[in-house]
């Protein structure tokens, strides 16, 4: 009979330590705004799969992909008041939240992709990642987002006096719409979700934005000319609410920046393979793509340096990764 009672005993505790475990899982909502497909997603259902493991069930992500829970920017204001977990957005957008952010529009910034790794991923980039926290946001790392180009309907952008006439689609980033000016174009800030029925009415003549994006949006299908004058090297930003973030105990906090570590390397893997096979898919698709002499861009851009030499928070960071190795 006590071995019976004994046996019940256990069975219940098991039961119960079962549901204690079920309810200390945290589970955190992650929306943005790109196909399941694309790089970036790919890499945040393996930083899931990642962070279940390594927490033992504590920590689970939930991901809602293709602007389910709203734009970039609606998904920013869910998480300054903590309506929603966690998103994705480029740095173009974070730069109306994290004014400091905007350095990393300027265009021609980089000299290559290594040397904007080595500012992303050494002081600069990590000082940056703060810049948020004021305003409720705090970076977690940077996503690989390549470089943008002209894409357009009517004639390529083989140089700046191309884009004359021409109204441009771009983020809302101050940053974007100065250098579209600074380039002769009319800049049109639309969301990205609207952007194909835009280009299809009319209502902007081109886009700018990196292979995989142009290519995973179907963009080709109505713009046929893709220009690579590469004149933004613009990452992608993970961030979190600092309302979650403080809630997350110091071994939570240290599961979450293990796997976003992992997911990053994880995500430039993918994402040198999507570029090669997007640019591949949009020739196919008949689109013609030309790489224009880069030095007409950059120096009609030139000025808006000079429009920063005053500013005693920018024109030092611009100095500094200037100057980084």
């Amino acid at each position: 009979m006590n071995t019976i009672r004994t046996f019940s005993f256990l069975f219940f505790l098991g039961l119960l330590m079962g549901c204690t475990r079920e309810n200390t899982t945290k589970t955190m909502r992650l929306g943005h705004g790109l196909d399941v497909s694309h790089s970036v997603h790919k890499a945040m259902v393996k930083m899931g799969e990642d962070l279940l493991e390594r927490s033992g069930g504590r920590l689970k992500l939930e991901i809602y992909p293709s602007q389910q829970l709203g734009t970039e920017r609606e998904c920013l204001e869910l998480l300054q008041i903590g309506s929603l977990d966690m998103t994705k957005v480029s740095v173009g957008v974070l730069e109306n939240f994290a004014p400091k952010m905007k350095v990393l529009g300027l265009p021609f910034l980089f000299r290559d992709r290594q040397h904007s790794f080595n500012v992303l991923d050494g002081p600069i980039g990590q000082e940056l990642l703060k810049e948020g926290e004021n305003y409720w946001l705090k970076g977690l790392g940077y996503y690989d987002a390549g470089s943008r180009s002209f894409y357009t309907m009517k004639k390529p952008i083989d140089q700046p006096s191309d884009l004359e006439g021409q109204k441009i689609r771009v983020m809302e980033s101050v940053t974007a719409v100065n250098m579209v000016k600074a380039l002769g174009g009319s800049p049109t800030p639309i969301s990205w979700g609207e952007l194909y029925t835009s280009l299809q009415q009319g209502v902007v003549d081109g886009a700018e934005n990196n292979p995989p994006s142009f290519y995973l949006s179907r963009h080709y299908e109505v713009c046929k000319y893709y220009s690579l004058d590469e004149h933004t090297v613009l990452p992608d930003v993970l961030l979190i609410g600092t309302y979650v973030w403080d809630k997350l105990d110091p071994q939570e906090q240290a599961w979450l920046t293990a796997s976003v570590k992992e997911s990053v390397k994880y995500q430039r893997v993918l994402w040198a393979q999507a570029e090669e096979e997007a640019l591949r898919e949009v020739q196919k698709a008949g689109v013609q793509i030309s790489r224009p002499d880069k030095s007409l861009f950059a120096e009609k851009v030139a000025g808006i340096y000079k429009d920063y030499e005053q500013d005693t928070e920018i024109y030092p960071l611009i100095k500094r990764i200037q100057e980084t190795n």
